[in-house]
C-alpha cells in the first residue's frame, strides 16, 4: 500500500458524520500542520495558508470533511433506536447495514431493521420499507439497557465500511469517498505545492456540515476572502445499468470530471476554460457533468462578498450516499496533478482576467 492509498484509507476510514467531525478533523489537521499555517472558522473547518507570492491572489481549495450519517432521535422502552438522517439518504440502501453508535461511554455497533418480511402480507412485502418504519437495533431489550451501553438522543451514528482495495486494479471500495476524496487532493495538492514557485497564497481548506448545507463553506469563506476557488469533490459515475448518457456520460478510469452546472452554481467561465485548456495542456482526460439535483461547497463560496470565481474538480465515484462507494486510483491522481497546475496558473493578472466584464 503506497502513501496515496493509505491516505484513502485513513481518511475514509475515519468517523465523522455532519456536525460530529472531531476523529476526521484531528486528522487533517495532523496531516496538513507541516503544509502551512493552520487556523479555523467557528464550526470547525480545518485552514491551511500557504504562503507563495506575498500580496498575490488568495486561492482557495476546498474539500468538505463530513459524511453523510444519522443521529440517535428516540430510544423506545423495547431498546429500539429511532434515528433521524444527517445528509441525503435514499431509504432502500438502509435496511440491514451496520452502524456504530459513537457514545459518551465508546463505539456501541448496531444494525438497521424493520418488521420481518415474515410476518408482512404479500401485498407490504413488495414495497419499500420508509425509514421512518425503521429503527436501530444494538442488541438490547429495554430501554434501561440501551442506556446501560452509553447511548442517547444526540449521539452521531456512523454507516460502517471498510476501505477495500478490490480485485479490479487500482479500484477502491470505501465509505465516506463523498468527501473525503476531495480532502485527500486538498492534501496532496498542498504537499506538491511546497515545492517551485507560486505566485498566489493558497488555502488549503477541510470544510464541514456540507451534506446539511454549505455550513462551513459558508463560514470558511469569510476566513480566507478568496479571489478564486477549485472546489474539490466526487462526481455521480454514469457507467451502471440503468442510467442513460445523457443523464450521465462520466466513467471510472476516465479521467478527472468538472461540473458545468450544479443546482446551486454555474462555473465561472473563464475558470471553467482554464481548467480545460491545462487538461489538454497536460494530457489529462476531462469528463464534464451537470448535476441537475443537488450542489457544491461552491454554491456558497462563489456568492461571498461580490462573488468569487469557481469551479469545481472531481473524481468520478459510484454508489454515492451508500455505505460503499467505488473509485478509481488513475482519476484520483491525475486529479491532483490538474489541481496543481491550476494553481500554477492563477497569478495576478489571470485571475484579475476571471472577471467577466
Amino acid at each position: 500500500m503506497d502513501d496515496t492509498t493509505a491516505l484513502l484509507k485513513q481518511l475514509t476510514e475515519a468517523h465523522g458524520v455532519s456536525g460530529y467531525e472531531g476523529e476526521v478533523r484531528e486528522i487533517l489537521r495532523g496531516l496538513l500542520e507541516p503544509l502551512g499555517e493552520l487556523s479555523s472558522d467557528q464550526v470547525g473547518s480545518v485552514i491551511c495558508r500557504l504562503e507563495g507570492q506575498a500580496g498575490g491572489p488568495r486561492v482557495m481549495l476546498a474539500g468538505h470533511m463530513d459524511e453523510i450519517g444519522f443521529m440517535v432521535k428516540h430510544v423506545g422502552k423495547e431498546g429500539v433506536i429511532r434515528f433521524l438522517p444527517l445528509g441525503g439518504w435514499w431509504d432502500q440502501v438502509l435496511l440491514g447495514q451496520r452502524v456504530v453508535v459513537k457514545t459518551r461511554k465508546g463505539d456501541v455497533i448496531g444494525i438497521i431493521g424493520a418488521k420481518p418480511p415474515h410476518l408482512l402480507p404479500a401485498d407490504e412485502r413488495k414495497k419499500v420499507v420508509a425509514r421512518k418504519d425503521m429503527y436501530i437495533d444494538v442488541g438490547a431489550g429495554s430501554v434501561e439497557e440501551v442506556e446501560e451501553a452509553g447511548v442517547r438522543p444526540g449521539d452521531p451514528v456512523i454507516p460502517v465500511g471498510d476501505f477495500v482495495e478490490m480485485a479490479v486494479s487500482d479500484t477502491y471500495l470505501a465509505k465516506a469517498l463523498d468527501d473525503r476524496v476531495g480532502c485527500a487532493v486538498v492534501v496532496q495538492a498542498m504537499q506538491a505545492l511546497q515545492e517551485g514557485h507560486l505566485p498566489n497564497v493558497v488555502y488549503g481548506v477541510a470544510t464541514v456540515m456540507e451534506e446539511v448545507g454549505l455550513r462551513g463553506a459558508t463560514t470558511s469563506v469569510e476566513v480566507v476572502k478568496p479571489d478564486v476557488a477549485l472546489i474539490l469533490e466526487v462526481d455521480i459515475a454514469g457507467d451502471v445499468p440503468g442510467i442513460k448518457p445523457e443523464q450521465s456520460s462520466v466513467r471510472l478510469g476516465e479521467g478527472p470530471s468538472m461540473l458545468l452546472f450544479d443546482a446551486r452554481m454555474i462555473p465561472n467561465l473563464k475558470l471553467r476554460d482554464l481548467v480545460m485548456d491545462t487538461a489538454a495542456e497536460l494530457g489529462i482526460p476531462l469528463q464534464t457533468s451537470a448535476l441537475e439535483v443537488g450542489g457544491t461547497d461552491g454554491g456558497a463560496i462563489h456568492l461571498h462578498n461580490i462573488g468569487v470565481p469557481t469551479v469545481v474538480i472531481a473524481v468520478p465515484t459510484r454508489h454515492i450516499h451508500s455505505h460503499g462507494a467505488i473509485m478509481r486510483r488513475g482519476d484520483y491522481d491525475q486529479a491532483v496533478r490538474l489541481v496543481e497546475a491550476v494553481v500554477r496558473k492563477l497569478d495576478a493578472d489571470t485571475v484579475s482576467g476571471l472577471s467577466p466584464f
